[in-house]
């Protein structure tokens, strides 16, 4: 039997696109392999030396293409005019659109996993052309899938509501934090501290830079932490600039802590974990999460974390973080500065998040994911 999975947005490179989806698609094409079972797949993705590297199973056939994917039309036009020629050309008994969309001339089984529904909660926050196509497209695929593959009970309870797919078509599969994400050794950090000349003493936040992570609410936080002369921590912003982000920067100026936040950019996988170990606090007051993987990933480290109370991270923290409203200014800032005063509490909620993110694994949401596929074959 075989499955097509459509991943092209699988990407290595450095940069925002790295993160979020590109991570679960390569963690489960990772996993796949070693799951037993009858299928075989075919994995459309862009050719990159690391994807060829990834794919090199005999149980995944790699289709690589050239066209640059980072382009959405382009993307979008493989996507519905190429991808259902290929899986007729192939025979393909199912496929797994790893982006939201199916392409629409495919008139064969199809399992859709849905990470969000941000664009129909917050389409203000979105760019035109990710708003329109994500919004016109996402729903009618979610409805005609056999399956959809939710990454959260939040994100479940969205597409039952928002798009109409009858409940008992959505599966919750949850993500993990792989086995990189780990406390690093004090030797490690202290060498990464002087390699990357990384302050002693500051709270991180790491994402994408893009209005719906919030990040202007914790600017604001930790702004009125420093005017109350509660902290002389810095303010780490690291991740890649998404959509929209010019008012983070033009905001610190603004309040005058250009000295005090440092912005260093999107930080490669392997020097994840030591942000995340070094750090006294993880801040991650995102408006609306799928799943919130870097909270997850913090708190593999060890990380004492503060986020906000919204859609899927209490999901998420359960009771190893402090959770606030995203948009209360006051109650972030007086979250952050009770962990700064408190090293204890701060070790216990550290501790907390190992065991809470030790419940989550890669594997098991392989395992889950093909065991929807079977399902699906025996239902048909």
């Amino acid at each position: 039997m075989r499955v097509a999975l459509n991943a092209q947005l699988l990407s290595t490179g450095p940069g925002y696109r790295a993160a979020g989806i590109s991570r679960v698609i390569y963690e489960l094409l990772a996993h796949l392999p070693d799951i037993p079972g009858p299928w075989r797949y075919s994995v459309f993705a862009p050719s990159s030396l690391d994807n060829r590297r990834l794919l090199r199973s005999p149980r995944l056939q790699a289709h690589l293409t050239r066209l640059p994917m980072d382009r959405a039309a382009i993307r979008v036009a493989w996507e519905q005019l190429v991808l259902p020629l290929e899986c007729a050309r192939q025979g393909v008994d199912l496929l797994h659109a790893l982006g939201f969309v199916s392409p629409f001339a495919w008139s064969g089984p199809t399992v859709v996993t849905l990470y969000d529904l941000s664009f129909l909660r917050f389409p203000h926050l979105f760019n035109r052309t990710n708003r329109h196509y994500l919004g016109r497209f996402s729903p009618p695929s979610l409805r005609r899938a056999v399956r959809v593959i939710a990454i959260s009970e939040h994100s479940r309870r969205d597409v039952i509501e928002l798009c109409g797919v009858p409940p008992e078509r959505v599966t919750t599969i949850h993500l993990a934090a792989d086995a990189r994400f780990r406390p690093a050794a004090p030797e490690a950090v202290a060498a990464f501290r002087r390699r990357r000349n990384v302050p002693d003493r500051f709270i991180l936040y790491l994402g994408t830079l893009e209005p719906r992570k919030n990040v202007v609410t914790l600017i604001r936080a930790y702004a009125r932490l420093r005017e109350a002369g509660q902290t002389e921590h810095l303010l780490v912003l690291a991740g890649g600039k998404g959509w929209h982000y010019e008012p983070i920067f033009r905001l610190v100026r603004e309040l005058g802590l250009a000295e005090h936040v440092l912005f260093p950019g999107f930080v490669p996988a392997e020097e994840q974990a030591l942000w995340y170990t070094a750090a006294d606090v993880f801040a991650f007051p995102s408006l609306y999460e799928g799943f919130g993987l870097p909270l997850l990933e913090a708190m593999a480290c060890g990380a004492a974390v503060v986020a906000s109370n919204s859609s899927s991270l209490p999901e998420v923290v359960g009771d190893a973080g402090v959770l606030v409203e995203p948009t209360d200014v006051s109650a972030l800032a007086d979250a952050i500065g009770a962990l700064l005063d408190d090293p204890g509490r701060r070790a216990e909620l550290g501790q907390a998040g190992l065991a809470r993110a030790r419940s989550f694994s890669w594997r098991r949401m392989a395992e889950a994911t093909v065991n929807v596929y079977d399902e699906v074959l025996q239902a048909r």
